[in-house]
């Protein structure tokens, strides 16, 4: 039996479908590979940063950009006093987290590299956002964590920071500058290459 003949009229109308597809598929990759991405830019940029945001979480700020020196005083779970004041005269950095966030339990054992790693040159503060004591506890003790954290469960020290921290965005990260003032935010859980660039420019700054 021989093969029925293909109307041209259809094999048209196929032809036609797919080059439309393929037509459709062409035009998105042509303006994704038209136009710089947030990375590349910045790799682009040559400012001597020495980290690219991925998320474009990072933030920095000049000096004239720069609020007061931030006064917290409270105690950490421990019971140790906290005052940021007596701190003045070397970088800190604020983490913000708590126990069942997945991000902050991913960053944990960078921070606390970095924190080993600088010494006393710079202070370390867990802000904890949720936790009592006990869960709070259970963490620093699983990361070995050398920093102690505050309990701020009742949200005044977020509510102090919202200028700088959004409500809920957890984890997040604070550099301050040597005279107490917020110079650095990542909002978000923070590569260790961009915290210690973040640090060391924290560090080694004119003021």
């Amino acid at each position: 039996m021989t093969d029925p003949v293909p109307n041209p009229r259809n094999l048209s109308r196929r032809t036609m479908l797919r080059s439309l597809m393929v037509a459709a598929a062409i035009v998105p990759l042509a303006a994704c590979s038209g136009k710089e991405d947030s990375l590349t830019a910045q790799a682009n940029s040559g400012d001597g940063k020495n980290y690219i945001a991925g998320d474009g979480a990072v933030q920095e700020y000049e000096v004239s950009q720069r609020s007061e020196p931030v006064e917290i005083k409270s105690k950490t779970y421990h019971g140790t006093d906290v005052d940021f004041s007596q701190w003045q005269g070397k970088p800190v950095v604020m983490n913000f987290w708590y126990a069942a966030c997945a991000p902050c339990r991913i960053e944990a054992p960078d921070l606390k590299k970095l924190a080993n790693n600088f010494g006393d040159k710079v202070e370390f503060i867990g802000i904890n956002v949720r936790d009592e004591a006990e869960a709070a506890k259970a963490f620093e003790r699983t990361f070995d964590l050398p920093y102690e954290s505050i309990q701020d469960t009742n949200g005044d020290v977020q509510l102090a920071m919202t200028k700088y921290v959004p409500l809920q965005a957890v984890p997040s990260t604070l550099v301050l500058d040597r005279k107490g003032r917020v110079r650095a935010r990542v909002i978000g859980a923070v590569e260790p290459s961009t915290l210690k660039s973040l640090i060391d420019t924290a560090l080694t700054e004119e003021l």
